[in-house]
């Protein structure tokens, strides 16, 4: 390996030149899959390792991307098609010639295929967090639906699943059906059922065959036993977000084909919009035109990528800026943590430290017993440097030196470099890491360090974590606990249950409780870690009320930790500590507490903590996000906490909720969501997420997370009806979580650039309202929604408006213009709650022309939207659009509409006006006529 650390100032410029020509690539690099030239490059499918070992798997893969590619070409009108794609095999299928992986891994896959039952009756799904038109996290087939040929009857072939989950991922549109749903009254006051486009036939079906629709849909209700049966023969060609499994589909709904009113995901996220507009919009199709020609795209070429031995080095910064805010040590205890309890055994580790150049302290050990392990730690730095400068290249120039003696190359390896001081050359090594083919995760300690530090990660796929100068901050341990092994595995990985800390006065404790429930246990530790002088007193007690003192715990006075192994299986259920400072001074005490899962067949609850973007600039805020699941199903109910800590400000809390507004975007899906705004100044800031869950609490719902494909129960071929095979129920069904629940996890980090120095008016308007609904009883209409904030999901705004129309196109396009809903005495509550309002659209919906004869009731559609109005007169965006149908009784007495109103109060004021004008010519007239015969008679009399 040719190493690029030299800091000479020519070969500094050399470097930098280079870097400014190949900057577009360094841009893509590390951006997953990239459209080049219409062809989609370095998708990445991963094979979970607890899926058994059958060669029919991988050609499966293959024919339906295969397959995806020409059917996604001609859907997108000959602008995109899949060029190259990787499969990861797992480590535990026989090696067969594959090819080693450089920085490919479970947790990068776009695609995942998954153990069968793990996933009964989720199907093909894609994890979508975001709103319209933003990327979702990844896709999920299970094994069963890419060897079960039987499951291409209702789910079609599967390249066309492929398709429908792609436009999930890449694009962020939504499903064009509606298991809520699934029928809707449109504006001909006709019964539809929810599909688009409008033009897919079929017919309803009860128990003993097709009925009428009337058989079927009693008050508004699907009667139990009926459904809506599609004809297999169709004429329409749209749409593969609504079923893609009929043969005539080959498109997406666009602005001509796309049903407005059906009330499915797709209308509510994305304001009524077509899919294809909104994949029109993206920047896939902003960068590409259409493929010239009628010739169709090669098939995509595959690689089959196998990953082997875990290979590891500390990349550790001892340069002076370490001796500041107790670094050094922090580190120690972190670093140690990590080699004694959560890198795998059987990993080889290695250890290399830099300040103004590199050292290599420790080769490769692998690990297979305790004392490998405590060899290891034995090599960690114990001092800091009198160097003042910190030459990153020159410690990962020694990191790669360490992992390249295994088998001379560094693929598939892992950096974990930390770093605290800034290093104005680290461009000059950025090529190298790119080339080395190893993943390089960054940990960035305090404020002074170097600022592009986190573009190695970028570069590579590896995690971005920033650990403040704060004493009583977990967040190196934290930061050290995320980074797994890459292989999904979950049965293998380390879980972190607790992590928290404080700073305690004398004589004073820090106490608190965490929950080890039953689907975790194995190798359970406590870790106490201090700053200062001795070990606190620490006493932990066992759900069985069994107590641990100090004396119980291994203690490591040089690193100030104390560590506690519990032996088999830890006993569910509540854990109490408490740590007594028993000393004279102040100190910041901290406790971590990790566990494995316990039974090999029941997947443990999990966390997964992100932001939307590594950076934003303000006044945008950052979309937080955590995943709780239990293995591939939501998890309800919990109490989700995320802790922002700022470089040099105190840390901000913020509760996540999966309420299906504001940031987030489907209720009870297990993606808890907040959007954070709060910002200190400029700089990074580290995110932690804290789950907490009751025993009381039932909570395990038995749906797949995600959007699904969907799975036709049927169609109706030459007049007859041939039924699929049925799949279990994506309905909820809550499991009693009998111990509760604790988890916690690092999110990584995220930069904030453009905050003013000081106080800056107010920019944050108030969140979108994404989940309007509205019911009638009666006459009245009663709507309802999540309160937004005053400031997006904080706080409370001041105002609501509400608008009505007969129109969905007119309430789309021209919101303001709508009739306003005198909503005056409706306050807004605290963001977050259910808000109700009931109204009466009497004034607008009825009018003569609908009283035919009074003896028939009619019905009515209306459309209503609302927007948010906070203090300083800033309004949300519009929200969904929300419908309603109304019934007028017979021999109701007609109310005019708006336009009649006004018509009649015209023609009332001008016959007013007429009838006056001609009263004031008669009495004119009159008094004139009178006049002339007094004159007369006046005359007479003088005669």
């Amino acid at each position: 390996m040719t190493p690029g650390d030299s800091v000479g100032p020519v070969c500094s410029l050399k470097s930098v030149t280079l870097l400014v020509a190949l900057s577009p690539a360094l841009l893509l690099w590390g951006a997953g899959v990239q459209l080049q030239d219409n062809g989609y490059e370095g998708l990445l499918v991963a094979i979970n390792p607890r899926v058994p070992e059958d060669q029919k798997l991988i050609p499966s893969i293959k024919e339906m991307i295969t397959e995806a590619s020409f059917y996604l070409f001609n859907a997108t009108k000959r602008r995109v098609f899949f060029r190259n794609i990787k499969i990861l095999i797992p480590a535990t299928w026989k090696a067969n010639n594959y090819s080693k992986v450089k920085q490919e891994s479970y947790e990068k896959a776009d695609a995942l295929v998954t153990p069968w039952p793990a996933a009964p009756a989720g199907g093909p799904h894609t994890l979508q967090y975001g709103g319209c038109g933003k990327e979702g996290r990844r896709v999920h087939f299970t094994a069963d639906f890419l060897l079960n040929d039987a499951l291409t009857a209702g789910y079609g072939s599967r390249g066309r699943v492929f398709v429908h989950e792609w436009a999930h991922l890449r694009w962020g549109v939504f499903d064009e059906y509606s298991r809520e749903k699934p029928f809707y009254m449109n504006g001909q006051n006709q019964i539809k059922v929810t599909r688009c486009s409008s033009d897919i036939t079929g017919v309803f079906v009860c128990e003993k065959g097709p009925c009428p629709q009337e058989n079927c849909i009693i008050s508004k209700l699907f009667k139990e036993g009926c459904t809506f049966i599609y004809n297999s023969t169709q004429n329409a060609t749209a749409s593969i977000m609504f079923m893609q499994s009929l043969s005539s589909v080959v498109e997406f709904c666009n602005a001509s084909t796309h049903n407005r009113e059906a009330p499915n995901l797709q209308n509510q996220m994305c304001s009524l919009r077509s899919a294809w507009d909104v994949i029109a919009d993206s920047e896939d199709f902003q960068h590409s035109v259409p493929v010239n020609g009628t010739k169709l795209p090669l098939p995509p070429t595959f690689a089959l990528l196998q990953a082997g031995d875990k290979v590891v080095c500390l990349v550790l910064d001892v340069s002076r800026t370490m001796a500041e805010a107790d670094r050094l040590l922090r580190l120690q205890q972190a670093a140690e943590f990590y080699l004694m309890h959560i890198i795998e055994v059987h990993a080889f580790v290695g250890i290399a430290t830099f300040s103004g150049k590199g050292e290599i302290r420790a080769q490769l050990h692998q690990i297979n017993s305790d004392d490998d392990r405590k060899l290891l730690v034995s090599h960690l730095p114990a001092a800091v440097s009198a160097e003042a400068e910190a030459s990153i290249c020159s410690g990962l120039k020694k990191g790669f030196e360490v992992v390249e003696t295994l088998k001379g190359k560094a693929f598939g390896s892992v950096m974990i470099l930390v770093a605290s001081g800034d290093d104005e050359h680290i461009a000059n090594c950025l090529l190298t890491v790119l080339g080395s083919g190893s993943t390089v995760h960054t940990i960035a300690l305090g404020s002074s360090a170097v600022k592009n530090l986190e573009e190695l990660a970028r570069l590579t796929g590896g995690l971005k974590f920033f650990v403040p100068d704060e004493s009583s901050s977990n967040s190196m341990i934290d930061a050290f606990s995320r980074i797994s092994s890459g292989t999904g595995d979950i049965f293998q990985q380390h879980i972190q249950l607790e992590s928290t800390g404080g700073n305690v006065s004398p004589h004073h404790q820090l106490t608190g409780s965490v929950t080890v429930d039953g689907s975790v246990g194995n190798d359970t530790t406590f870790l106490v870690t201090w700053q200062t002088g001795g070990p606190p007193e620490v006493v932990l007690c066992d759900p069985n009320g069994r107590k641990y003192h100090t004396d119980d715990f291994v203690t490591n006075l040089a690193l100030h930790t104390a560590r506690l192994w519990i032996p088999g299986t830890a006993k569910p259920g509540l854990w109490t500590y408490t740590l007594n400072n028993s000393h004279h001074s102040p100190e910041a005490l901290k406790v971590t507490v990790t566990s494995r899962a316990s039974l090999p067949a029941v997947p443990p609850a999990t966390v997964e903590a992100f932001v939307e973007r590594d950076s934003t600039h303000f006044p945008q805020p950052v979309m937080i996000y955590a995943i709780v699941r239990k293995g591939f199903y939501p998890l309800l109910n919990a109490t989700v906490t995320a802790t922002i800590e700022p470089e040099a400000a105190d840390p901000v809390t913020l509760q996540l909720l999966d309420n299906g507004a504001g940031a987030d975007i489907v209720k009870n899906d297990g993606i808890y969501s907040r959007y954070f705004f709060s910002f200190a100044g400029n700089g990074r800031y580290g995110l932690k997420v804290h789950v907490r869950q009751s025993p009381s609490v039932s909570a395990v719902a038995r749906s797949i997370l995600g959007s699904h494909a969907l799975y036709v129960p049927g169609y109706i071929t030459h007049g007859h009806i041939r039924m699929n095979a049925p799949r279990e129920s994506v309905g909820r069904r809550e499991e009693e979580q009998k111990w509760g629940l604790s988890r916690a996890t690092s999110g990584g980090s995220f930069s904030v650039l453009g905050v003013p120095a000081g106080p800056h008016p107010d920019m944050f308007p108030p969140c979108k309202i994404i989940d309007l609904e509205a019911v009638t009883a009666e006459e009245e209409v009663a709507l309802s929604w999540t309160a937004p904030g005053e400031d997006f999901d904080q706080g409370q705004a001041k105002s609501y408006e509400i608008r009505i129309s007969k129109s969905l196109q007119n309430i789309q396009d021209d919101f303001n213009s709508a009739i306003l809903v005198n909503s005056s005495k409706l306050n807004p509550q605290q963001a977050g709650t259910k808000e109700m309002f009931t109204f009466s659209p009497e004034l607008f919906t009825n009018g003569p022309e609908h009283q035919a004869d009074g003896a028939t009731q009619k019905s009515y559609q209306i459309y209503m939207a609302i927007q948010a109005v906070d203090r300083n007169s800033l309004k949300s965006a519009v929200s969904n659009i929300a419908q309603a149908s109304l019934t007028v009784p017979p021999n109701s007495t007609p109310v005019l509409a708006r336009d009649d109103l006004i018509l009649k109060g015209v023609l009332t004021a001008i016959s007013f006006i007429g009838i006056t004008c001609l009263t004031i010519v008669i009495i004119h007239c009159t008094l004139n006529r009178k006049k002339r015969a007094d004159k007369r008679e006046n005359e007479t009399k003088l005669l």
